[in-house]
């Protein structure tokens, strides 16, 4: 009998132990993967019921590989796309499908996880709420909307510095430590706690340091200036004027706290991920109606600062910018929706990893051929 009552003891501290602490809610779920939007509490996005809807064409041009792949082996476009882990891609030039592909049983109606993606989502809901006077500017102290902030010393922290990755916040973004805060905040059930404990590490707008942190501060401060949930702001101010097709949700830390993980986890199909660029390519712009700033999007899509991402792209309010003009959003596993303002065109790929594909110069070889 008392091995059956240590028996039972022990299940009952591992189970509270996996669902109560990060760490072993880490071992549990292990590595964040394409299916996480199934592993966490989420909150609704609704759709307005009439959609806009990229135009589907039969004459739909005959992709090349890029050149510098002629002799890696493949086939054609799809053969490599889909043998390096991608789960959807999509090519539209002036608001036609000219490729869309499905891969590992996924179709145009699957939810994908964005991750980081979610970033660019948080910098348009940023610059709206500066647009109708929520947030007075950029040069605006986090504390100022985030008032548990105050008197631990973020002061000096504005909402452009958050944008940039430039706060100088303390913050261990590591993906493949469960010890680290990247870990404790994907994975914890309290980020209102967490960010309580926030310590500064340089002085703000020293260095580009990326650290998640960032946006979800940029997530409070944006909620609490409109004194709204955010996935209801991005319902009202995004999602249904610009005539997303289908309903999204965005994970929270837990049931209890209904925390939206900002940083990552807004879980949509990919043709809406490819209307969000849409919005960007025409500055703001959707069908006539000024759905963000002119102004906020030219900042946005500038070099306006030293910060340079890991693989040597200027990070710019939370896009990745490039000299010609192009400009895309980035998510591990290889989540891109990436923009060629000169010719109309928008690429979204999902995937179960990167698998070590340069992904930008990818997408960039393959609009230089349309």
């Amino acid at each position: 009998m008392m091995k059956i009552f240590y028996k039972t003891l022990i299940f009952i501290i591992l189970t509270y132990t996996l669902h109560a602490c990060h760490v072993g809610r880490y071992f549990y779920f292990n590595v964040a993967d394409a299916d996480d939007f199934k592993k966490f509490p989420q909150s609704e996005i609704k759709t307005s019921g009439i959609p806009f809807k990229f135009v589907s064409t039969e004459n739909r041009p005959d992709i090349q590989l890029p050149s510098y792949l002629k002799n890696s082996g493949y086939q054609n476009l799809s053969q490599f796309i889909e043998e390096h882990k991608s789960l959807s891609f999509i090519i539209i030039r002036n608001d036609s499908i000219l490729y869309e592909d499905y891969f590992d049983g996924y179709d145009e109606e699957s939810v994908v996880s964005s991750f980081s993606v979610s970033k660019v989502f948080i910098s348009a809901l940023t610059g709206i709420s500066i647009d109708k006077g929520k947030i007075q500017s950029v040069n605006d102290s986090v504390t100022l909307y985030i008032p548990s902030l105050r008197g631990k010393g973020l002061k000096s922290v504005t909402i452009k510095q958050l944008l940039d990755m430039r706060s100088g916040i303390a913050f261990e973004e590591g993906y493949k430590s469960p010890f680290s805060e990247m870990a404790k905040y994907y994975y914890g059930l309290n980020l209102n706690k967490y960010v309580d404990d926030l310590e500064m590490k340089e002085t703000p707008d020293s260095a580009y340091d990326y650290v998640s942190v960032n946006s979800q501060l940029l997530a409070m401060a944006i909620e609490n200036a409109w004194e709204m949930p955010l996935p209801e702001i991005l319902e009202k101010e995004l999602w249904q004027p610009i005539g997303m097709e289908y309903d999204a949700s965005w994970n929270l830390d837990s049931k209890k706290h209904q925390t939206v993980k900002a940083f990552c986890c807004l879980n949509a199909r990919t043709r809406d991920f490819a209307k969000f660029g849409r919005l960007y390519l025409n500055k703001g712009n959707w069908e006539g109606m000024q759905i963000i700033s002119n102004d906020w999007v030219k900042t946005s899509l500038s070099i306006h600062n030293n910060s340079i991402d890991s693989q040597g792209y200027p990070y710019s309010y939370n896009w990745r910018v490039l000299e010609s003009g192009d400009f895309f959003a980035k998510g591990i596993l290889g989540q891109f929706i990436y923009v060629n303002p000169s010719k109309n065109i928008i690429i979204v790929r999902t995937g179960k990893s990167t698998d070590d594909v340069h992904w930008p110069k990818f997408f960039t070889a393959v609009c230089s051929q349309l």
